[in-house]
């Protein structure tokens, strides 16, 4: 398993305070979600990590086949509460995915800033707190009543906004001429350029061959 494979962790902290391979550091002053290290992989609160992540999966799931390939890509991202999506919900979220594109890979950051500021002006209600199937509590984005659509919507959106704000070069976009698959970047060092080690190999052999002369 490549770094950036490594599943997300959500750690309960404190403002101040950092969890770092199995030990508190720094002062607690107010209880919220932190960033975390560990494993030499980095590790971003539950909106700025599965939100984020749930969002580069919708943009590369497009263009999604049916309710149950969106049923099976929530899954498998833990998503909850899950409910059957109908064939409206299905070609709305194939839109908000493409939306969702253009902020990852995006070098400009004022631009990245503008986009996600628009996402969340068109998908997010006043923040509250739930405690929804036995999870700790935590910050939901869209009205309680909300459907699949717009729960999904803000969910990604706060995600996206969450991550900017603490690093938004870590939604990138594969380096690799003509694949379009985004993700995120949780590597240490936060240089990341391509989806896979399969499209990495692909470019440096091109390279190579391209400095031998032949082809």
């Amino acid at each position: 398993m490549v770094p950036w494979e490594l599943g997300w962790v959500e750690v309960w902290g404190v403002v101040g305070v950092q969890w770092q391979c199995g030990q508190w550091w720094g002062p607690p002053v107010v209880a919220c979600m932190v960033s975390a290290w560990c494993h030499g992989s980095m590790h971003f609160n539950p909106y700025g990590g599965s939100g984020a992540e749930l969002a580069a999966a919708l943009v590369n799931a497009v263009p999604l086949a049916s309710g149950e390939e969106l049923v099976a890509l929530l899954r498998e991202h833990d998503y909850k509460p899950l409910v059957t999506p109908l064939p409206q919900d299905v070609t709305a979220l194939q839109g908000w995915a493409e939306r969702l594109r253009e902020v990852f890979g995006e070098p400009d950051q004022d631009r990245q800033v503008d986009l996600v500021n628009a996402l969340l002006a068109d998908a997010t209600t006043q923040p509250y707190i739930s405690r929804h199937d036995g999870r700790p509590p935590h910050l939901h984005y869209a009205r309680e009543d909300a459907g699949l659509v717009a729960r999904l919507r803000a969910f990604t959106a706060a995600g996206l906004a969450h991550l900017i704000c603490q690093d938004g070069s870590r939604l990138g976009r594969c380096g690799r001429a003509g694949c379009p698959v985004a993700y995120v970047d949780t590597s240490r060092n936060g240089r990341r350029r391509f989806c896979s080690t399969r499209c990495a190999n692909r470019v440096h052999v091109a390279a190579h061959r391209t400095r031998r002369g032949d082809g």
